[in-house]
């Protein structure tokens, strides 16, 4: 595939003409995917998909075309000849773009992380017989994804990462079920069977009455999983240099006096995720860029466009600055001593439906899924039902944090519309002293 993506950025340099310069994006995946229900395979198929977004730049003008390869060269080749033709005869008619900031050095890269991994049948055959006829329902998605970047000045990048990303729940009945995940780079069936052999003790848990709880506040622990929704609310602007700079940040009190508890750090990790070292214009990303250090902002996520308007440096975000390898340090909890430190309170396994409910507070509101539990001295008495809880980043993280744990979990975006995404995040569970309960 690198080859072929060398193949086709030699053909957008020939199809210039004197004066013009492009910055071309590309994109493609060998992806299984295996849709299963009721303990059984639904929906196998695999998906070759290879697509490019070519920029044509005239000076301060400039325009993008994108379209799907086929793969063979000689059609794939006619069509960025046309496509060239069609920006070139829209140039006139653009207004010059203010905000246009291209890379003032040549940054060529080539990284290539995972490796191979057994098939996806013999992935969906451990699957399923470690479910040992549980009722099933869930989506592996395997394989290798590419992302690759050309200029007119030579610049050269290429990305290939190998992963997969397993999500399943067991189903007791209607919406009683257990939720479990496992991504990486490295498929491992022990590590697989552990996890089933975790969700099967849990969903006998859930079979127990269920506890109904009147709002309030409560102890809680939140898995990695539930951590996951909260940062990916805090993703959705949160660290953007722009957000940041016009005070729509639902963070922006931190550049003030407020604070997190000192045990958080937050950083943009591409050496550790499975995003690429450069972005869509050609920026090359930092390995790691710090955004919260013990507990104070210290950074955000600047892309071109925003470093040209607010005289900032840009430092490889993507144009949404939205995180794409989001990191959060652990702390000294081992995972396993988690209920014990609980003691009696909420063991929140996922939360969903989340949205701000008052931005400028950084307070969030949203829903227990799935398993969450009820715990006393340390061990679980029954299932809870749905609950919605309304509190700030700064409670949460801040003054009702009592620990992190040591042991984190790397989290794979699922999201697939369109194209598999080269998303991740890397949390520890949390142990809150009190978190606020409204239904």
């Amino acid at each position: 595939m690198e080859a072929y993506f060398s193949q086709i950025a030699a053909v957008v340099d020939r199809a210039l003409v004197a004066g013009e310069r492009h910055a071309t994006w590309f994109s493609a995946e060998q992806s299984d995917f295996v849709r299963m229900n009721r303990g059984k395979v639904r929906q196998p198929g695999r998906v070759v998909q290879r697509y490019v977004d070519i920029r044509l730049i005239r000076g301060e003008r400039h325009a993008t075309h994108s379209l799907s390869l086929t793969g063979d060269l000689a059609a794939d080749t006619r069509s960025i000849v046309d496509a060239i033709t069609g920006l070139r005869s829209a140039l006139p008619e653009l207004a010059e773009d203010p905000h246009l900031l291209l890379p003032s050095v040549i940054a060529s890269s080539s990284t290539t992380r995972g490796g191979a991994m057994p098939s996806a049948d013999a992935m969906v055959e451990t699957i399923l017989g470690a479910a040992n006829g549980q009722d099933l329902v869930g989506l592996l998605a395997a394989g290798p994804v590419y992302r690759g970047f050309c200029n007119s000045e030579g610049q050269r990048n290429w990305h290939a990462t190998t992963t997969f990303n397993l999500q399943w729940s067991l189903y007791h009945r209607t919406d009683k079920a257990i939720k479990s995940t496992y991504a990486g780079f490295a498929w491992d069936d022990a590590e697989l069977q552990r996890r089933m052999v975790s969700a099967v003790e849990r969903l006998a848990l859930i079979s127990r009455p269920p506890k109904s709880l009147q709002p309030g506040k409560y102890r809680a622990y939140l898995a990695p999983g539930a951590m996951e929704e909260i940062a990916s609310l805090l993703c959705w602007g949160g660290f953007s240099g722009r957000a940041l700079a016009t005070q729509q940040s639902a963070l922006a009190r931190l550049k003030g006096e407020a604070r997190l508890d000192s045990r958080v750090s937050i950083s943009e990790d591409t050496a550790g995720g499975v995003a690429p070292a450069f972005q869509a214009e050609g920026f090359a990303r930092p390995s790691q860029i710090a955004l919260i250090a013990d507990g104070a902002l210290v950074g955000s996520l600047v892309s071109p466009r925003t470093a040209r308007e607010f005289d900032l440096q840009a430092n490889g975000a993507n144009a949404y600055e939205i995180p794409e390898s989001l990191t959060m340090a652990g702390g000294a909890l081992p995972e396993r001593d988690a209920l014990a430190a609980l003691d009696t309170g909420l063991a929140i396994g996922n939360l969903h439906y989340l949205n701000y409910s008052d931005r400028p507070a950084c307070r969030m509101t949203g829903m227990t899924r799935f398993a969450t539990f009820w715990v006393e001295n340390g061990r679980v008495v029954a299932p809870v039902d749905v609950l919605r809880f309304d509190d700030t980043i700064y409670r949460m993280l801040g003054d009702k944090l009592e620990a992190l744990t040591a042991e984190r979990e790397l989290l794979l975006e699922s999201n697939t519309y369109g194209s598999r995404m080269l998303t991740s995040v890397t949390l520890p569970g949390a142990l809150l002293s009190e978190m606020q309960f409204t239904l």
